[in-house]
C-alpha cells in the first residue's frame, strides 16, 4: 500500500472545506489528519467531524496540541494573509511544510503548470491568488515564445464567492499577483485588477490577460497561440473547468497609443502587438457552487503541489 502523507487544513471556511473534500475524494498520496478552525459552530468543522477527521476550534495552538500532530507533514493555510504570518511563525520551526492559500507571500510563488518542480523543498510555498493561478500560466506561455514587456490581468469573480478573507486581502491580492506576474510569468512589468461582480444569478470566474510584445512576425504569432493553447490544456488537467472563452487575439498597437507609460523603468523599444486572452473558470462543485471557480482553482492548485511533494516522499 502506498504511504500517504498526513495533512492538516487551517481554515474551516469555504476554501478549507472544499480542499478537505478534494483530499478525501481524489487524492492519491494525501490523508486528512486535522481540520482547524476558530469557530466551534462552523459548517466546515461539523462536516469534518462527520467524515471522521480530527478537529479543533482553537486555531493553530489547538492543532499543535492535538494527538497525532507529530504525524502531520503538510499544513494548508486557508485563512488570511495576516493570520498566515502568525501560523507560519508557529509551525515552520516544528518542521511542517506550509502550503499557503493566502496572498501573504512569505515563501516562493508556485503556479503548478509553470514551476511546480522548482520549490518542492521550500518550507513555505505560496499559491499566489486565484487570479494569479488563472492568468500567470498564460503570461508564461507568451513569455516562453517572446519577451513580454507588460502584462495586465483582470480577474472578475462573483461577489458571492468572495468571503471575508478575500475581501480583507484585496490589497494583498493586487500586490502579490502583480509581483508573481513578473517572477513566475516572466513579464518585465505586471499589473493585477480584481472585480467583485454582484450580478444575480452569480457569474462564473472570468479572466482577461493582456500582454504587450514586440513581434510583428505572423509566424511568431502562431507560435504564441499554440503555446497558450498548450498551457490551457496543462492547467485544465488539474482544473477541469479552466478554458479559453474565445480565440486568442493578437492585434497591432496603434502608433498613437502611449504604451511606454506601462513599461518597466529603463525599458527600450516599443511593443508592436497586444496579445489578448479571455478565460473562464468553472468550479468542480465539490463543496462550493460551480460559479466559484476562483476558489476551486486555488484548492486544485494547492492540492496539486501537495500531491507532488507527497509523491516524492513516497518514492523515496
Amino acid at each position: 500500500m502506498t504511504r500517504r502523507t498526513k495533512v492538516a487544513i487551517i481554515g474551516s471556511g469555504n476554501i478549507g472545506t472544499d480542499l478537505m473534500i478534494k483530499v478525501m475524494r481524489g487524492s492519491d498520496h494525501l490523508e486528512m489528519g486535522a481540520m482547524v478552525g476558530i469557530d466551534p459552530a462552523s459548517d466546515g468543522l461539523a462536516r469534518a467531524a462527520r467524515f471522521g477527521v480530527p478537529t479543533t476550534h482553537e486555531g493553530v495552538e489547538g492543532l499543535v496540541a492535538m494527538p497525532g500532530f507529530e504525524d502531520i507533514e503538510i499544513v494548508f493555510d486557508a485563512t488570511s494573509a495576516g493570520a498566515h504570518r502568525a501560523n507560519a511563525a508557529r509551525l515552520q520551526p516544528l518542521g511542517k511544510t506550509m502550503i499557503d492559500l493566502t496572498p501573504a507571500a512569505i515563501g516562493p510563488y508556485v503556479v503548478p503548470a509553470v514551476n511546480l518542480e522548482d520549490h518542492l523543498d521550500a518550507p513555505n510555498l505560496n499559491m499566489v491568488t486565484c487570479g494569479g493561478q488563472a492568468t500567470i500560466p498564460v503570461v508564461a506561455a507568451v513569455a516562453r515564445v517572446v519577451p513580454v514587456a507588460y502584462a495586465e490581468i483582470v480577474a472578475s469573480i462573483a461577489s458571492k464567492s468572495a468571503g471575508p478573507g478575500t475581501r480583507a486581502n484585496i490589497d494583498e491580492f493586487t500586490e502579490t499577483t502583480s509581483q508573481a506576474i513578473v517572477e513566475v510569468g516572466g513579464a518585465a512589468r505586471g499589473k493585477a485588477i480584481i472585480i467583485l461582480n454582484p450580478a444575480e444569478p452569480p457569474l462564473i470566474m472570468r479572466d482577461t490577460v493582456l500582454c504587450l510584445v514586440d513581434t510583428p512576425d505572423e509566424g511568431v504569432h502562431e507560435e504564441i497561440r499554440a503555446s497558450i493553447e498548450k498551457m490551457v490544456a496543462d492547467v485544465s488537467a488539474y482544473v477541469p473547468g479552466y478554458r479559453l472563452k474565445q480565440q486568442v487575439q493578437i492585434t497591432p498597437v496603434p502608433e498613437d497609443q502611449p504604451v511606454q507609460t506601462l513599461l518597466a523603468a529603463g525599458a527600450t523599444g516599443r511593443p508592436t502587438h497586444q496579445v489578448s486572452v479571455f478565460l473562464e473558470v468553472e468550479g468542480a462543485a465539490h463543496y462550493l457552487p460551480a460559479y466559484a471557480g476562483n476558489l476551486d482553482i486555488m484548492t486544485s492548485a494547492g492540492l496539486q503541489v501537495a500531491e507532488r511533494i507527497a509523491a516524492r516522499k513516497a518514492n523515496g
